[in-house]
């Protein structure tokens, strides 16, 4: 039997799920996961591999209408996603009113599969489930619609089993050992961004970036550095919090998580940078690693 291959783009609004979808269809944590709107900035992969096939998924951006330079990159990437998707999963809430314009424009022009997920059923009832399958029927008529909750991991497999049927004949892209194209700095970026998210309220957690300034890996311990970037002064007191109190809750919980994804002992720098408004200026935002 020949080998499969293929890229599978999920899209969709903020906060659909996108990225627990990911997580759950990947079988590893590479996507943050909060209650917030617009966690994931980048585009990441996920990449499973059989012996016969190899599936590379890509958790995108929320959907939005940009505002400044950082969330035009953002869409960037989703356009760019859809252009290479060998398949599209549509990740739409099931308590979304009809409202996903700026989501149906995007796939506008795009000639790839599509199939649509209903996510958060398990806070929904059969009624609703049932309106919201005519409605994408009707809307897209898309190659399938499957009803499911990525967070209870419930048909999950089902979404799994049909991404496999409709990949593509082709060589894998990627080595059959590789999990996802980023590299431990990154994984160790975006855990520390999560605990900002989960911890911070407001504007504090979408005005920061975090920078991994060294990353040494000892066979026993890695020693990691960071660099925390906000547009403001107050941000950066509201950040360290009474007596430092906030921040290093920030690095207990982040170097925990580091240490059950690396397998390693952890030893973690924080430090707090202010650059002032750097969410609009495009050479910051190439220098922390978001192209056009």
């Amino acid at each position: 039997m020949s080998h499969k291959a293929g890229f599978v783009s999920i899209i969709g609004k903020p906060n659909a799920g996108k990225s627990t979808l990911m997580n759950a269809l990947v079988g590893e944590k590479m996507s943050i996961i909060t209650p917030k709107a617009q966690t994931t900035r980048h585009r990441i992969l996920g990449i499973v591999n059989d012996e016969d096939y190899q599936i590379v998924f890509s958790d995108t951006p929320g959907i939005i209408k940009p505002h400044y330079a950082l969330q035009e990159t953002m869409m960037h990437q989703v356009n760019g996603s859809i252009v290479d998707a060998d398949l599209i999963l549509l990740v739409t809430d099931i308590n979304e009113k009809y409202d996903e314009g700026d989501v149906l424009e995007k796939l506008q022009g795009s000639l790839a599969p599509l199939c649509v997920i209903i996510n958060k059923i398990d806070k929904s009832d059969e009624e609703t489930v049932k309106q919201k399958v005519d409605y994408w029927q009707d809307k897209l008529k898309p190659q399938a619609i499957f009803a499911v909750s990525a967070l209870k991991d419930h048909n999950v497999l089902a979404v799994m089993n049909f991404v496999i049927e409709h990949l593509p004949e082709h060589p894998p892209y990627y080595e059959k050992d590789a999990l996802t194209d980023r590299n431990d700095r990154f994984f160790a970026s975006e855990i520390i961004r999560e605990k900002i998210f989960k911890i911070y309220e407001k504007e504090i957690p979408y005005s920061t970036e975090v920078i991994i300034t060294a990353f040494k890996e000892g066979d026993e311990l890695y020693r990691i550095s960071s660099e925390i970037i906000v547009e403001r002064d107050s941000q950066k007191n509201i950040l360290i919090g009474k007596g430092g109190e906030t921040l290093k809750k920030v690095g207990t919980y982040a170097r925990k998580d580091m240490e059950d994804f690396f397998q390693k002992k952890v030893f973690l720098e924080m430090f707090i940078k202010v650059i002032p408004d750097w969410r609009s200026k495009k050479n910051y935002l190439k220098r922390f690693g978001y192209e056009d």
